[in-house]
């Protein structure tokens, strides 16, 4: 299954700038069958703390935050990635809020030797809804994946 899925993300990615991107469904099954999968979580950690976190074995969950709250980029990503994740080859799902975070830090760790580089699409709140609310619509939560609340 987990061949299945990472063919059909790198079909998915083929004009992107690192491996390809998956689904919240299919990260959850990548992380399900194989521990060697590792989710990195680019969020700042106030969006963790206020927000809610994804519910998956804490060995494959890490948290590399790609800004810092509130504004400024984390300088220091590439060092805390690779301080979480010191092996290149492994298969990393980068997951932010609604998936433009993650495609910034996939393509970074990319471009700096981390061949298996994922997006995970929708991110975990997905898009605003037409009432301005996340969680509606796409993404982690939406797909009725595991994670817990603030």
């Amino acid at each position: 299954m987990t061949k299945a899925i990472l063919d059909q993300a790198q079909q998915r990615g083929m004009s992107l700038p690192y491996a390809g991107a998956v689904t919240p469904q299919e990260a959850f099954q990548l992380l399900e069958s194989d521990t060697a999968v590792q989710l990195i979580d680019v969020r700042t950690n106030a969006e963790r703390d206020w927000v809610g976190q994804v519910q998956i074995n804490p060995a494959q969950l890490h948290a590399v935050q790609w800004n810092l709250y509130p504004t400024k980029h984390n300088a220091d990503f590439l060092s805390e990635l690779a301080a979480q994740v010191a092996d290149k080859e492994t298969v990393l799902l980068f997951l932010c809020r609604s998936g433009v975070r993650s495609r910034s830090a996939a393509q970074l760790a990319t471009e700096h030797g981390y061949t298996q580089c994922y997006d995970i699409l929708e991110g975990f709140e997905g898009d605003k809804d037409q009432h301005g609310h996340r969680k509606a619509i796409a993404g982690w939560c939406h797909a009725g994946l595991p994670w817990r609340g603030a």
